[in-house]
């Protein structure tokens, strides 16, 4: 690795450490804002069985997105977006399934 880029690393690590430990303030911060699965599934009107069912998940799955105790990831994620925004299309989609 060359010298100078090494130095630079070197450099960053510090400083994410200086953030961490509380003694430097970001430079700025990026925030997620989480899936909001409950009121995807209440703006449904399905049951949280079959709202599981319809995006193949277990329940127990949907119950931890929806009280907090998990997020959604990946694939599951994108699926939840979608139907946010485009229930009417999306639900249609999944239930030809």
């Amino acid at each position: 690795m060359e010298k100078k880029l090494f130095s630079r690393l070197t450099e960053s690590m510090m400083q994410m450490n200086e953030i961490i430990d509380g003694e430097r303030e970001p430079s700025r911060e990026t925030t997620v804002e989480s899936v909001k699965v409950k009121n995807i599934r209440h703006a449904t009107g399905l049951s949280q069985t079959g709202f599981a069912k319809l995006i193949s998940v277990n329940v127990g799955t949907l119950r931890n997105w929806e009280q907090g105790r998990r997020e959604p990831t990946g694939a599951a994620k994108a699926l939840l977006r979608a139907i946010e925004n485009d229930p009417v299309h999306v639900l249609k989609a999944l239930s030809v399934a």
